[in-house]
């Protein structure tokens, strides 16, 4: 009997265990994706409104090491009926996490950057997502900062519009006021302000009416990234929040990468110190090529913040 009983008690530690790891596993999950943008209502999606391409063939992403895992996140302006990994990419932002530290750095481009892009010689760096899909943008991105991302993560608009509603808005610092004639007529205040999912949306694209267009657009964008972060980890403990993220996230992304890779993904971000984040803009200056308005970046500085963060995820200065 003695040893019945302790079968048992093995046997229901055991479950208690597995159920602990499954738990916490979708936590972490759960966490990390929707700093990335993929906490919707399952309702308001399809599975098309996601994709993570994994990019590069190297060993998975040890937490707890000294790898840094990047992660080439893209807003897609494909339009209603366009597949959305062959449209021409927007909101360019490298992000690169340090699973040993917690730090992580973003690295923005501007979408109109004049790049080599493999294959199709040299064009805006926004429209290789449409010419080579999201391994065109990967190697369009090498080409300018010296990095290869690890993953590419590419989503619609609305589905980032429904992202920022479902979780509740982020709040923003705002470093001047700013409006936009179509998106945002009365325009974005300076100062810590609140956002919904359509003004935040608005926040991230306008460019019009900013003193450094594109560059302060980048620049907005990060701001956003940050604002999601801060709000997804004060939700985190609010029952029944994750446990939507997790269903929603296995649901709907479209990904080659497997569920493992997905898990150590997660916890690698879910390790990230807000305090540790670190972001910069690559410059450029305007110009023209034919008939087109361009971005020509600066090489120099792009391949110095790649050298800068490629080992640690952490730069030192813009």
């Amino acid at each position: 009997m003695d040893t019945l009983a302790r079968h048992v008690r093995h046997v229901r530690h055991v479950r208690h265990v597995r159920r602990a790891r499954r738990w916490s596993r979708s936590v972490v999950l759960a966490t990390v994706l929707g700093l990335t943008a993929l906490v919707v209502p399952q309702s308001a999606v399809q599975p098309t409104d996601v994709a993570l391409m994994k990019i590069r063939h190297a060993q998975g992403v040890a937490t707890g090491g000294d790898d840094v895992v990047w992660i080439l996140a893209v807003g897609s302006d494909a339009r209603p009926g366009q597949a959305m990994t062959r449209a021409r990419g927007d909101a360019l932002q490298m992000v690169g996490i340090n699973t040993r530290t917690g730090a992580a750095t973003a690295i923005g481009v501007p979408r109109d950057s004049w790049v080599a892009i493999p294959g199709h010689g040299r064009e805006k760096i926004n429209s290789a997502l449409y010419f080579a899909g999201p391994r065109g943008m990967a190697g369009a991105m090498r080409n300018l900062v010296g990095i290869e991302p690890d993953y590419v993560m590419v989503t619609r608009f609305p589905f980032f519009e429904d992202m920022i509603d479902d979780i509740g808005g982020i709040t923003v610092t705002n470093p001047r006021r700013f409006w936009d004639p179509n998106l945002k007529k009365e325009g974005f205040r300076k100062g810590r302000i609140r956002l919904g999912g359509y003004d935040a949306m608005a926040f991230s694209r306008i460019r019009y009416n900013l003193a450094g267009g594109d560059f302060d657009r980048s620049a907005n964008q990060q701001r956003t990234l940050r604002g999601i972060h801060a709000r997804i980890r004060s939700q985190a403990d609010v029952p029944g929040f994750i446990e939507r993220g997790v269903m929603t996230v296995m649901a709907h992304t479209d990904t080659n990468a497997s569920p493992v890779e997905l898990f150590e993904i997660a916890q690698a971000v879910a390790q990230v110190d807000p305090r540790r984040i670190t972001t910069c803009v690559v410059r450029g200056r305007i110009g023209s090529v034919g008939a087109a308005s361009v971005v020509f970046p600066d090489v120099a500085q792009a391949r110095r913040l790649g050298r800068e963060a490629r080992r640690d995820a952490t730069l030192r200065g813009c």
